[in-house]
């Protein structure tokens, strides 16, 4: 019996779990939104949660457990930096899950998850960015 036993497992070890919920979390972060699979979608919601409000904490203890958590400095830069100050007045709720359709090759229930105000252009910024920086090096 699975009686109070949280989470779901997803086929995966403890060990892939932990981190590929590292990476959808630095993902979320950095892109603001995501396409993932819907038990993955509801999975990581509150792990991101809990990061915005460590966030919204602000001190260095905060940002050292964040750190640790997701293991890309830069997006937990951006976690502290632009979106704790956007969420500041705001008590929890910070993304939403919309419903996408089913994957064409094995009819997985498909997700979108984002953040509630999220910056649009925030999007395909960083990878543009990347883009321009190694046209810039290929260049020079």
């Amino acid at each position: 019996m699975r009686h109070q036993k949280a989470g779901r497992k997803l086929n995966r070890t403890a060990s892939h779990r932990k981190a590929m919920f590292a990476n959808m979390a630095a993902s979320l972060i950095t892109h603001e939104q995501i396409v993932t699979t819907l038990p993955k979608a509801k999975e990581i919601r509150p792990i991101v949660e809990k990061l915005v409000t460590l966030g919204k904490r602000g001190d260095l203890h905060a940002r050292r457990q964040a750190i640790s958590q997701i293991k890309d400095v830069d997006a937990v830069k951006k976690l502290f930096d632009a979106i704790a100050t956007r969420y500041a007045t705001r008590n929890g709720g910070y993304l939403r899950i919309m419903k996408a359709g089913f994957r064409l090759g094995d009819n997985a229930a498909m997700a979108v998850i984002e953040f509630v105000e999220r910056d649009v252009d925030a999007k395909g910024a960083a990878d543009k960015a990347r883009v321009a920086a190694e046209a810039e090096a290929e260049a020079a």
